[in-house]
């Protein structure tokens, strides 16, 4: 019988093959569409992992990756130990959360005030005003502010001159930096990341409306127990993805915004990586702080995926 169970269960594992393969040459199209984006990823994400056991080990550059020396733990322990990891971690952690207190709602209030809006002039006006600062270079944005901020003859400090107020240096105040950096994210970025939402929003039952006007319900109604629920998901995935990514927040901007007088509020994991590893060649440090990253990044993302599929249902996986 056990024969006759196994001989019955070949036929169904090569019909299923078959019919997989089939498929896949049904929709061979869709598969190079993807291929480049798949090609992408195991090149530059999946095939340089090789090079994180130089986190493990004394990288010497004329031994190469293998043959260079084991020292385990080492650079962790002296990342840990040293005097600027609680600094790293506070300033990295504080703006992370900062930027997405304050700068995730806010794509998400556009899109909802887009997606009332009747005048489609209007419409489309906002949202190229909005659009457009996302397609502005970092060191484009960067030089704005520095401009716009200057003590001397910058718009904002004349503005506060001419209210009777004293001049205030923006960009050498560490108590500003953090605030500086998540308002001018959020006006880069707010209108491209409210794409997605309205996106969401298009594809609410308009029979639903309908139906709450019928009932009475005023537009604040229908946008809190219709336009909400309906985006919730797309709010729920996003959120996700953004507190796993916490503590990547890159450090492109930060670097052209840093300087002496705000390094206190502005040095971050990723800038302290970047001078590390570029700027002072200790490669097997920085990996090992990169990698120290990356794991908490993981963490964060299977923690809050668990929660919010326990809270709600709706999760990554």
């Amino acid at each position: 019988m056990l024969q006759q169970e196994h001989a019955s269960r070949k036929p169904l594992k090569s019909t299923a093959a078959i019919s997989r393969f089939s498929n896949i040459l049904r929709n061979w199209q869709l598969y190079v569409m993807i291929s480049p984006v798949l090609a992408y990823y195991i090149l530059f994400h999946y095939v340089p992992m090789y090079g994180i056991q130089i986190a493990f080990k004394d990288f010497r550059i004329n031994k190469g990756i293998w043959d260079s020396p084991w020292v385990g733990l080492k650079h962790f322990d002296r990342f840990f130990n040293s005097y600027f990891f609680e600094r790293l971690i506070s300033n990295t952690i504080e703006l992370g959360l900062y930027l997405i207190v304050i700068g995730f709602p806010i794509p998400i209030i556009l899109a909802l005030l887009l997606n009332e809006a009747k005048a489609e002039r209007f419409k489309k006006f906002v949202q190229t005003i909005t659009y457009a600062p996302h397609f502005l270079s970092t060191v484009v944005v960067v030089g704005m502010m520095m401009i716009f901020l200057n003590p001397r003859y910058g718009l904002v400090n004349q503005f506060i001159s001419a209210l009777g107020g004293d001049t205030v240096n923006f960009m050498a105040n560490p108590s500003w930096f953090k605030t500086l950096y998540v308002l001018s994210d959020v006006w880069q970025t707010m209108g491209w990341s409210s794409i997605i939402y309205l996106a969401a929003l298009g594809g609410i039952d308009t029979q639903l409306h309908e139906a709450a006007r019928v009932d009475g319900a005023s537009r604040i109604r229908r946008i809190w127990h219709i336009n909400l629920p309906g985006i919730r998901p797309t709010i729920v995935i996003l959120l996700i993805l953004n507190l796993g990514s916490v503590m990547a927040i890159g450090f492109e901007k930060v670097l052209l915004m840093q300087n002496n007088l705000n390094l206190a509020s502005s040095d971050i994991i990723d800038t302290y990586v970047y001078r590390s590893g570029i700027l002072d060649a200790n490669y097997s440090f920085s990996a090992a702080i990169g990698l120290f990253s990356a794991v908490i990044n993981f963490l964060l993302l299977v923690v809050v995926n668990a929660v919010a599929r326990r809270a709600g249902g709706t999760s990554l996986w």
